[in-house]
Parts: C-alpha cells; structure tokens; sequence
C-alpha cells in the first residue's frame, strides 16, 4: 500500500464550526484518516493532518480546498500569520512506497482539478516548483491576499494553473512536495514583538542564521506575549535543540525569558528523540529505544 501525508492549512482559526466542516470532508474519503487538526485565534489559521493512499488523499484534499472556499472570505480575513488563500497551502509529503517524483503527480493533478474546477490559481512549490523563484513558499506568499490582484499580472508571477486573476474570496493556492516540516514556535515573556523579529533574523537562514529554519516574530495579543513562529524545513540538518538553544540565549540579551514552546500538528517521533538525546546527554540513544516505536515494528512484521 502506498501512502502520502498531507499538512493543509486554512486560514480560518477563530470560528470552530468552519474549521470541523472543513475537516468533516476529509473524514468522509475512504483510505483517508484525520490524524490531527488545530486552530489559533492569534494566527486566524488552522491546520489539519491527514494520511491515507495518495489518490484518496488528492480527493480530499479537493473536497476540503472547496469547502473552505464556501465558507471562507479573505476579503473579511484578518490575523498574524501571512496568507495569500482561503486554503493557503497544501503540501504532500510521501511516507511509505511512494517517492518524490510519483508523489508530484499527484500534487499536480490536485493542482490542476482546483484550478480548473473551482477557479482558484494555484502556484507549485518546493519540490513540485516550476521554476528557482517559486520554491520558497515565503517568496510566492509575499504580498499577501491583498497585494496578489497586482502581483499575479507582473512577468514570471502567471500560475501554474487557472486563471491570472486572483479569486475574489478565496484568493490563490500553493500546492508542493517537500520533506518533513515542523512547525515549532516558541513564546517570550514580553509585549515587545521586535524582540521577536530581532531573534528571528539570528536563527532564520535568509538572515545568515540556521539553513533549514524559517522564522518571524508574532504578536499574540490573546495572551499579551510575543511569539518567534518557526518552520522547521529539515529537522535532520536544523535540529530542534540547537534553535530552541539559539532563541534561549538571544532572548537573555534583552531580558526576556522564554516562557513556553510548541508544536504545531504532528512531528517524526526522530525529532523528538535527537531532543531528548541532547538535553538529558543520553549515550547512544535512538528510537530503537522507545518500546511504543518498537511494538509498531512488531505488529508491521505481523
């Protein structure tokens, strides 16, 4: 059997009812399941996990990117987090039987039925890019929902697919393969969100900092603290500890403490373990070590 696991994001995190009816179509596809799925006020954006065989999970997708449209204005849309769509980004990212380049058909025939059957123009990235330029997802989003109408007619911004005009509600999509994405954000102590900024630029790469971690600093005015919002782009190389350690020791220079962490959806159980490796000085461990990792090896071999 092959599978594929996909990470949607909406940009809807304040209206709960919204969020599960969206959720609700990926729920109804056989050979997919939910995994996971979480909303934040402050982001005004909500994430969902699923898994299942990849032309089930295509399916779902294009349910849950319609329904979004349906019931999602950006035109009325408002919070921290950028955002260019309705559904804002789709990636796929295979898990077992499947490689990159099968795994990019499917991202592209997703791509191709949304734009042709909702009107909605969809932009490749990462993996999936059709040109350098349109790799990074930062570079596509910029501009915003609002700055999209002027952008989406300048040379080298045409869509992959649909229509050069942005959809009046709903705006655009970014559909892509990629590895493995941790979306880790961490909470300081202070109202002050250039703090955040400043530490941002330190660890992010196009600032010099780590080379797989994208980073901005968010204002979460719902709890009265600052936020550096991280994207973890390859967990193996960027390691969770060495980030957490970075912005731990930047916020000590303006007397800010950290305060808490968090991880957004789900993370490989690898990631975890190189965490706790590192803080507890654990000799020669690995996930071989943890027995719940350990019965799934068991029961696979069943």
């Amino acid at each position: 059997m092959k599978w594929v696991e996909s990470v949607p994001n909406f940009s809807e995190g304040r209206r709960k009812e919204v969020v599960e009816a969206i959720v609700q179509m990926a729920r109804e596809v056989e050979k997919v399941w939910v995994l996971d799925w979480s909303m934040d006020h402050d982001h005004n954006r909500s994430v969902v996990t699923l898994v299942g065989e990849p032309g089930q999970v295509v399916e779902a997708l294009f349910r849950m990117v319609r329904k979004a449209m349906e019931l999602i204005d950006l035109r009325n849309h408002s919070g921290e987090h950028p955002r260019m769509g309705a559904t804002d980004v789709i990636p796929l990212i295979p898990l077992r039987n499947i490689d990159y380049a099968e795994c990019d058909q499917y991202a592209k025939q997703l791509g191709e039925r949304i734009a042709s059957e909702l009107s909605i123009p969809v932009y490749f990235y990462e993996k999936s890019a059709s040109s350098v330029d349109r790799m990074d997802l930062s570079k596509i989003r910029k501009g915003e929902f609002e700055g999209f109408s002027a952008k989406i007619v300048k040379p080298g911004w045409k869509p992959d697919f649909g229509p050069s005009a942005v959809h009046p509600s709903a705006g655009v999509v970014a559909v892509g393969v990629r590895e493995f994405l941790i979306a880790f954000n961490i909470n300081l102590g202070t109202q002050n969100v250039e703090i955040a900024n400043k530490i941002s630029r330190v660890i992010r790469n196009r600032s010099g900092g780590f080379r797989y971690v994208k980073a901005m600093g968010i204002a979460l005015k719902e709890k009265g603290i600052v936020q550096v919002s991280i994207n973890m782009t390859n967990f193996k190389k960027s390691s969770l500890h060495h980030v957490f350690e970075m912005v731990q020791l930047e916020a000590q220079r303006y007397g800010v403490p950290v305060v808490g962490s968090e991880i957004v959806g789900l993370t490989p159980l690898q990631a975890l373990a190189n965490t706790t490796e590192y803080f507890l000085r654990l000799d020669d461990f690995d996930t071989s070590r943890v027995i719940e990792y350990k019965l799934l090896d068991i029961l696979e071999k069943e």
